[in-house]
């Protein structure tokens, strides 16, 4: 069987595990073609008990930056492109930003937009059933970082090498990236992502309740230590123990400690990986992870991992019993209401802190990821103890950008398309602002001495001056950090992932050991690989990794 079927065998498993996790893997038939969506971006998605709505677009918009064509002389006359895009979710409207370039896309080049807005789960098998029949429907995706290994060694798009600085097009600057969500634009020695959004976790904590006296008092007492931002996962258990069970927000109920989210399908598999790295990445094992580069064997129940699933799972006690069932929205609820004292997540948890609704404004502090005082080096089969905190920055999540489709009949127009909203005068808007669920990853991000942005644009979005400045330096360290947890981009990552979505669940849920639910996650990592083959899994593993 060739590659490429092998490849789409693998995705359609996936996309039945998303929708039935039990169900057979059947091929479906290509999809009739997608009409455009409506002409203005989706409303704010609220459900009863939220304390911030996701999506609830402000008024702050990013600038115009392209002259109109003249008539007769506009680039690409006549043609259309056609983008396929997520609609609100938990990340927000990521098609926001397509509505509001549209005009000025359209006046610049003679183009046609049209946008089609799908839910996340139905988004990478429409697009998959469109590249694998070459149907040529969609022009671009914005796609999720984990996807590149499919796209890429399915020949299915075309990398933007010979556009990129041609002063035809639009100009953005790539080093303005971060080198951990930079790495990501590329594989294999060439460009293939536009920049857009630049995911990572950090941990979010009460900065009223760290530097509340009584609670330095009361907690130095019991720990023997002063009471700060946690800088290791034993003293982020400390203060989620320290915390659990009291008023946390005025409202006469006890709160918790800390938050998760740990339901099957709602993306916890992403927050063990974010939180399991320091026990395993170090000095003197910078990439060993996932799998050994040389067989393919899956690494997965490595003491170091098997140690970190054991600490989360312990931390599990210091939140609400209802978070084992919690997708994502609602642990950042549960945040945003000022009932918990500490979480790990995405940048959204952030900007969300800041909208109305929130109780946590001004309240927020943000940090990188903690570590741990030693690690197991993989490398060695031994436990390394380290001078100081072991920290590991990551990348974890999609990293929402655009890739440009083999069939696309108007790849140039594409690639305008993408680059103009890639420039820094619209970046720094959609970073800013959050409801659109761009993240920030680039210098010009951050506020200075580490970057260039102007604090008063996160002001006109809504930030509290201390919440931004603390938000922006935890990014900023977490992108930069020396040690990055490496990121999986091989064929049917998605379908690796949900294994150990699930049999972390089961250990969450006791219904395995932690020791247990890693040697089966082992198992199914195993028998994926072999179906898609694991001499090119490995090839292609490599290849994600730059070793090849």
């Amino acid at each position: 069987m060739k590659r490429s079927m092998w490849i789409l065998l693998s995705l359609w498993i996936v996309a039945a595990m998303l929708f039935a996790a039990c169900a057979p893997a059947q091929p479906a038939p290509a999809p009739a073609p997608e009409q455009p969506q409506a002409e203005e971006p989706a409303g704010p998605v609220a459900e009863e008990g939220q304390a911030a709505t996701v999506v609830e677009a402000g008024e702050l918009v990013p600038p115009i930056v392209a002259t109109p064509c003249a008539p007769g002389e506009c680039l690409f006359e006549g043609q259309t492109v056609t983008v396929i895009v997520n609609t609100a979710g938990p990340k927000g409207p990521i098609s926001g930003p397509f509505y509001e370039v549209r005009d000025e896309f359209e006046k610049a080049t003679g183009a046609t937009l049209e946008i089609v807005e799908v839910p996340f789960a139905e988004h990478f098998p429409k697009l998959m059933t469109d590249l694998t029949t070459g149907t040529g429907q969609y022009d671009t995706s914005i796609a999720g970082a984990w996807w590149l290994g499919d796209l890429v060694e399915g020949d299915f798009i075309v990398p933007y090498d010979e556009w990129y600085g041609d002063p035809r097009f639009p100009q953005w600057d790539i080093e303005d990236v971060l080198p951990g969500p930079r790495a990501l634009l590329m594989y294999g020695g060439k460009k293939y992502m536009v920049a857009n959004d630049h995911d990572g976790q950090v941990m979010y904590y009460r900065r009223d309740l760290l530097e509340d006296p009584e609670h330095q008092a009361a907690f130095k007492a019991e720990y023997g230590y002063d009471l700060g931002v946690p800088q290791t996962w034993d003293q982020f258990r400390d203060v989620a123990e320290y915390f659990n069970g009291k008023d946390l927000n005025g409202d006469g109920t006890p709160d918790s400690g800390l938050t998760l989210h740990l339901k099957v399908g709602g993306q916890g598999m992403f927050h063990f990986m974010s939180f399991s790295a320091p026990f395993v990445i170090g000095p003197d094992n910078p990439n060993l992870y996932w799998f050994d580069p040389e067989t393919m064997e899956p690494l997965l129940d490595s003491p170091g991992h098997v140690k970190a699933m054991e600490t989360l799972v312990d931390l599990i006690q210091f939140g609400p019993e209802a978070m084992l069932g919690w997708s994502l929205g609602e642990s950042w609820d549960h945040f945003l209401r000022g009932e918990a004292a500490l979480t790990f997540t995405w940048g959204d948890l952030g900007a969300l802190a800041q909208q109305e609704g929130s109780q946590v404004k001004g309240k927020t502090g943000a940090a990188p990821i903690p570590g741990t005082t030693e690690y197991y080096n993989i490398n060695t089969g031994e436990w390394v103890k380290t001078d100081g905190p072991n920290m590991v920055g990551n990348t974890t999540g999609g990293s929402w950008a655009g890739v440009i489709s083999k069939f696309s009949d108007a790849p140039e127009a594409t690639y305008y398309l993408l680059a103009l909203m890639a420039t820094k005068e619209k970046s720094l808007i959609y970073a800013a602002r959050g409801w659109d669920g761009v993240d920030p990853g680039r210098y010009s991000h951050f506020l200075p001495p580490d970057g260039t942005a102007d604090i008063n644009d996160y002001l006109a979005a809504g930030w509290d001056e201390a919440d931004i400045r603390d938000y922006t330096k935890a990014y900023y360290e977490n992108f930069n950090a020396p040690l990055q947890l490496p990121y999986l981009r091989i064929p049917g990552t998605f379908e690796y992932w949900t294994a150990l979505d699930i049999h972390l669940s089961e250990a969450a849920t006791g219904q395995l050991t932690p020791e247990e639910a890693l040697k089966a996650t082992v198992e199914d990592f195993n028998a994926i690989t072999d179906r898609l083959g694991r001499e090119a899994q490995l090839k292609s593993y490599r290849t994600s990794l730059g070793f090849e």
